[in-house]
């Protein structure tokens, strides 16, 4: 037994390693909605967010209190107002969230406190601080509705987290802020977290929301035939808003994708939506490759489009040497023409470093990833997971449910990046035509 469990444990933890180092001293903002504590999730929430600390991740926790505000609310005998998707914090529902902040706050830092032996918070020491770091302005009248005591962000305390943060300390925030004159306003959880993220440059910006991320086809809840979209470029993002009507639930596809753009268009390299009803989800999306929840990149579009037809010559350029050592199959220059609106490039100051094409198989619901270039120059940059992931996008975007390669040399690449070897005769027969048996490729397959 403790075998298997070596050859298992040793290659994952080795997986892992390569995120520790890279994340290590990089700052996260995470937002948890209120809903993900009233649904008993925040016991294991706090144990993934002490060892995310541990390994050397500074992080900024921001809590939401949606549903205990309204509990409280209920309890009272009063009715939760909203407009527009927007709370309006009368004096009573003012006293309610009051109420609420400091229940989840105790909860919270009571939750970091535990160092019981044998779970995963045995012997951490998860000093929590929290404070004034946030001061707010009222919202007003807008349109003919008084929000009353509803707030936005005015001014966030930055070098008073980054003090807090270089002690080693994790920075908890409640959705609460304070006028100069020391008027309390309620806050909105997502745009404080988004707010602080953008201010803090932080590498990421996580929400743990009640949704498994963002649809591919963002109009239809997310089902097997439509799942979520895992990684979506800035610009994509952007697209998606402008066809979405305006958000006012949690559960409206572009609730959380409206805050994730803001972020990257502030300075945040990565945001993510999570579903806090998947055991683990914070560990899953920042240490394992594929990730389970949606990831908005700031990708620059110099950095990463689709080709053109003025890219022909620097794409024969840069595959011209794998193809006479063997790597690539040779390619006229027609049949690159003919095929130029299937490659996607990567360009670094105006010359291309790397290349793919995608061939749909529409018959067989599968598309074909090939031409995979990248300059000696760029390699170990991370460009080839890059051009992947966009091929991976157009592919899925396309209708194809896998996307295959035909590879002598990088079989272990693909393969560690969820790619499975399968016989030749697995190919749609289109493509089992052109097979070149002589050159025996291997042939690879991933789910998407």
């Amino acid at each position: 037994m403790s075998t298997v469990f070596n050859f298992t444990f040793v290659p994952w933890f080795r997986s892992v390693a390569p995120y520790m180092h890279k994340f290590r001293h990089q700052t996260f903002v995470v937002g948890i909605t209120g809903e993900a504590i009233a649904a008993g999730k925040l016991q294991s929430i706090v144990q993934d967010l002490a060892m995310i600390q541990a390994m050397g991740v500074h992080i900024v926790l921001v809590h939401g209190f949606r549903p205990q505000v309204n509990e409280q609310l209920r309890l009272k005998g009063h009715v939760p107002q909203y407009a527009n998707g927007v709370r309006i914090t009368d004096s009573v529902a003012l006293d309610c969230a009051q109420e609420a902040a400091g229940q989840l706050r105790y909860e919270i830092e009571a939750a970091f406190s535990q160092g019981l032996p044998n779970t995963p918070m045995a012997g951490a020491r998860v000093r929590v601080i929290s404070g004034n770091f946030l001061t707010a302005r009222p919202v007003g009248i807008v349109d003919g509705i008084d929000f009353q005591h509803t707030g936005l962000v005015r001014k966030v305390d930055v070098e008073g987290i980054r003090r807090a943060l270089d002690s080693e300390a994790m920075v908890l925030l409640s959705p609460f802020g304070f006028s100069p004159t020391g008027e309390a306003f309620n806050l909105n959880m997502e745009e404080v977290a988004t707010r602080v993220a953008g201010e803090l440059k932080a590498h990421k910006l996580i929400f743990l929301t009640e949704v498994p991320g963002v649809p591919v086809d963002p109009l239809r809840p997310p089902s097997e035939d439509n799942p979520i979209d895992t990684e979506i470029p800035l610009a994509t993002a952007r697209r998606m808003l402008a066809q979405l009507p305006p958000p006012e639930k949690p559960t409206d596809a572009g609730f959380y994708l409206q805050h994730c753009v803001c972020a990257c268009e502030h300075g945040v390299e990565r945001s993510h939506i999570l579903p806090f009803s998947v055991d683990g989800a914070l560990l899953l999306e920042i240490y394992v490759h594929d990730g389970i929840g949606t990831m908005v990149i700031d990708e620059k579009l110099e950095e990463l489009r689709e080709a053109t037809i003025d890219d022909v010559a620097s794409i024969i350029q840069l595959i011209e040497p794998f193809e006479k050592d063997g790597t690539l199959v040779k390619r006229d220059r027609t049949e690159i023409e003919q095929d130029i609106a299937n490659y996607t490039v990567i360009e670094h100051d105006g010359v291309i470093f790397g290349c793919a094409a995608l061939h749909m198989y529409p018959e067989a619901e599968t598309a074909e990833m090939a031409a995979v270039t990248v300059s000696p120059k760029s390699q170990g940059t991370g460009d080839g997971e890059k051009l992947l992931k966009r091929i991976e996008q157009r592919a899925r975007a396309a209708g194809a449910r896998t996307l295959f390669v035909l590879t002598t040399r990088t079989m272990h690449w693909f393969i560690k990046r969820g790619f499975e070897p399968v016989s030749p005769d697995w190919l749609p027969q289109a493509r089992k035509d052109k097979y070149n048996w002589n050159r025996k490729s291997q042939v690879l397959v991933k789910q998407l």
